[in-house]
């Protein structure tokens, strides 16, 4: 009798092969061609210089799409070509790819064939050529910038893929106190050819400079270490989240269907009326950040207390929990931040010497602090303040300063309010550097004169503590943060609240 022989694990195994290559293939790769603001050097961010399509991925569903991002620094429209940078590209091409282009920072010089017009171009985006020949005796056709991206807008179609054009992120230049644009030559252009081919536009240009005017050059230049040109890491980061946002913006583009659905992050820090303790209610008291959580859709926006008990504006940033804070930072973060609880402890004590100057001013201190046994300069507690700002908004996420909440002390039966001192100073650094504010301390004082004294000791604080809330009190004062986002205006983290 012949052995019956089962082909069910080799055809198995047959079959997972064929999975795995029908899917590799149905894998759709979205080329970036550029120059160095898209991708500089070898993309590894040295010297301090980074390109935004080198944060690309970080976007998308890496099992449906794959980013490859071609763009090199130097480039122009035309020498793209010229290397045959742009033929490589086109080979890889499959039918359902996507080609995302921005060029412009290297085309301005006059075209010729020296060093300093190798990679010019003819403005605009007509047909006018120039000949030109090379000292080897090789022949050259150049285009205009217009031409060039029409180029790349109809040889991309022809083999099937979807081209996207984006106008090229502006410069750190700030003639007449507003940034620099394109919108009268590159920037323009680019948008013309769009229109002529018909092909997906973002605005770019438009989009990042509306950003830089509203943060201002002193935020700004945080994004640029190197030169006027090319962004650091959060300067990349921030453009290839913008270049999301309008890639979200436009119509009929599936490409924006590959993107991940990654929730935004709300940040709270502060001292121990934000986060007492471990936040688990040891001694019976609690932070008003522990309640926060429960008013937010969490299905679409994260929630953390990195606040730390004993810290003040100061300290947070001196022991570094501020950096932790800030390394995580993504585009689209929400920072809420409460301090002066302990700002005005002593400058220099041997005890914790966390406190600051009493003004939002200028002013600084040179200090001999006697627990890093270090020399210090102190800063005011506004300056503190408008420094986590400045770097909140440097990573592309929101600040909003709450002013501190009151403690539980009293005078001829109205609680005692921060409005000259600590909650004033509060303010003015959060309108110096236009931050959102919520006036936490003047909110939670007139509930609690409404309430009374003899309530407001029983029901939100103990016996022994004039400072920090118990769980009746921290709920309150969590629902008055809430209350105050609400009426914010052009607050975007209220769209979060359930």
């Amino acid at each position: 009798m012949r052995k019956k022989i089962s082909y069910t694990l080799p055809l198995l195994a047959v079959m997972l092969l064929l999975l795995a290559f029908v899917s590799k293939e149905k894998k759709t790769t979205l080329y970036i061609i550029g120059d160095s603001t898209v991708r500089n050097s070898r993309g590894d961010g040295g010297p301090g210089q980074w390109g935004w399509g080198t944060f690309m991925q970080d976007f998308f569903d890496s099992s449906r799409v794959e980013v490859s991002n071609q763009a090199m620094a130097g480039r122009s429209t035309r020498t793209f070509v010229k290397e045959g940078r742009w033929q490589r590209v086109l080979d890889e091409l499959k039918p359902g790819d996507y080609v995302m282009m921005q060029f412009g920072h290297n085309e301005g010089s006059k075209p010729d064939t020296t060093r300093g017009g190798y990679r010019g171009v003819l403005r605009g985006t007509g047909d006018e050529t120039v000949e030109l020949t090379w000292p080897d005796g090789s022949e050259e056709t150049v285009h205009s910038y217009g031409w060039y991206l029409k180029k790349f807008v109809t040889e991309a179609r022809a083999k099937g893929a979807v081209p996207i054009i984006c106008s090229m992120i502006p410069r750190n230049k700030f003639p007449d106190g507003e940034v620099e644009r394109a919108h009268q030559d590159y920037g323009k252009w680019a948008k013309e050819i769009a229109r002529k081919t018909g092909a997906p536009f973002i605005d770019l240009n438009s989009m990042v400079a509306d950003q830089y005017d509203e943060w201002g050059p002193e935020v700004v230049k945080g994004l640029f270490e190197k030169d006027h040109t090319h962004t650091n890491e959060a300067g990349a980061r921030i453009n290839a989240w913008t270049v999301v946002q309008g890639l979200k913006g436009l119509e009929d583009c599936e490409l924006k269907t590959y993107l991940t659905q990654d929730k935004p992050t709300l940040y709270l820090i502060g001292d121990s009326t934000v986060k007492n303790g471990q936040g688990d209610g040891a001694g019976g008291l609690w932070g008003w950040g522990d309640y926060m959580s429960p008013y937010f859709d969490l299905e679409h926006i994260k929630v953390q207390n990195h606040a730390l008990g004993g810290t003040s504006s100061r300290t947070f940033q001196t022991y570094g929990l501020w950096e932790k804070v800030r390394q995580k930072l993504e585009p689209g973060d929400y920072v809420i931040m409460q301090f002066g609880h302990n700002d005005s402890s002593p400058l220099d004590d041997e005890a914790r010497a966390r406190g600051t100057i009493r003004s939002a001013g200028t002013e600084a201190e040179e200090i001999y602090n006697p627990i890093t046994n270090q020399h210090e300069t102190v800063y005011s507690y506004g300056q503190y303040l408008k420094q986590l700002i400045t770097e909140t908004k440097a990573a592309g996420a929101t600040p909003i300063v709450c002013s501190l909440i009151p403690r539980n002390s009293w005078k001829d039966g109205k609680v005692n309010r921060a409005d000259q001192d600590y909650g004033l100073w509060a303010k003015q650094a959060a309108e110096t550097r236009d931050a959102f504010f919520i006036d936490l301390n003047t909110r939670i004082a007139d509930h609690y004169n409404e309430k009374g004294e003899a309530y407001v000791r029983a029901h939100y604080f103990n016996e022994k503590d004039h400072t920090h809330t118990i769980l009746e009190g921290a709920e309150y004062n969590a629902k008055a943060v809430v209350q105050g986002i609400k009426a914010l205006d052009n607050c975007d983290l209220k769209a979060f609240l359930k």
